[in-house]
This record gives structure tokens, C-alpha cells and sequence, in this order.
């Protein structure tokens, strides 16, 4: 069975097999969560990420982990040309980046909340749209083993906790880092 994991901090921190970073369909790591990812793991991440674009919205694509942690980071299309996501554009992305991840036979990924901040979702709807599509990509991908969504602040935190909860399967971890 697989855990899933609410966890208060910076997603570039956790040791995890891959890291998602949500993209625009350019792939682009200008701003947010990807610019964040670029500043740790180092520019060639995000020349891996553009030379294989662009993409669909709601498609995924994998590139090496730089000096990550992690050894993936799996971009997720979340935001079209108008950089603004919708629930279903953050579910699929969701679920083609688990499969992105069972492809890559990895035990442990790192969600953001998808959507939110710059992609102009709510945090709850974000919440419910990235747990919905992770959720429903698990259900062919029975090698991941942990799921861990790393959130910036406590209200992003509860939002994701609450919906783990209220869906039934996860747990939650602790906030901070």
C-alpha cells in the first residue's frame, strides 16, 4: 500500500527519488516551485526539461535530478500559454506524472500543490484536483511506495492533510522541516 505523506517544507529538501515540478507547456523553469528546483539542482534541469518541449498541457516528461537529492524531476504540464490551471489540466498532470514515475521504477516521489500560487487555483482545490490524479495514476503504478506533498505554509499544509484525511488512505506527517 502505498503512503501518502502531507510534509511543511521545501520539496527540494526531501531525499526522494523524483521531484515534481509544475511546468508550463514550454517547460520553462522561469518562476515558483520550477525556478526554485532550477536554483538548487542547477540550469541543466531546465535545459533537459526545454530541449523536450513543448508539451501538452497536462502531459509529464522526466529530466535527471542535477544536484538534487532527488534523481529525477518529473515536469508537469499544469499551466497553459495563459499560465493559469484548471482542476482537470492539475489532475492529469498529476496522474501522467506518477506514470512518468512508475516508468522510471522509483519507490518515493514529491508533489508541490499543483496549480496553486501562480497557476491561480485555491489551495483546497488544488488539494483535491493533485490527490484525485495522483490517487487515480497509483492504481497502475503499484512500485511507488511513498507519496510525500511538500507544501510551503501551514494553510497549504492543512489543505492537503484534510484532504488525505477525508479521502482515507494517507498520513500525515509532521509540519516543518
Amino acid at each position: 500500500m502505498t503512503r501518502l505523506q502531507a510534509w511543511q517544507g521545501d520539496i527540494s529538501d526531501l531525499e526522494v527519488d523524483a521531484i515534481v515540478s509544475p511546468a508550463t507547456v514550454s517547460l520553462w523553469m522561469s518562476s515558483g516551485v520550477g525556478a526554485a528546483i532550477k536554483k538548487r539542482g542547477g540550469e541543466g534541469i531546465e535545459i533537459a526539461a526545454v530541449r523536450q518541449g513543448p508539451i501538452a498541457p497536462g502531459e509529464a516528461i522526466v529530466t535527471p535530478g542535477g544536484k538534487l537529492l532527488a534523481t529525477h524531476v518529473i515536469h508537469a504540464a499544469t499551466l497553459e500559454a495563459t499560465h493559469r490551471a484548471t482542476p482537470a489540466m492539475v489532475a492529469e498532470a498529476a496522474r501522467n506524472a506518477v506514470r512518468r514515475a512508475h516508468d522510471l521504477g522509483v519507490r518515493s516521489i514529491a508533489f508541490p500543490a499543483l496549480g496553486a500560487g501562480g497557476g491561480g487555483l485555491d489551495i483546497e482545490t488544488s488539494a483535491h484536483a493533485t490527490i484525485s490524479g495522483v490517487r487515480d495514476g497509483l492504481a497502475a503504478a503499484p512500485g511507488i511506495r511513498r507519496v510525500v506533498f511538500a507544501l510551503p505554509d501551514m494553510p497549504t499544509f492543512i489543505a492537503f492533510r484534510d484532504e488525505i484525511e477525508r479521502t482515507d488512505e494517507g498520513e500525515t506527517g509532521e509540519a516543518g522541516a
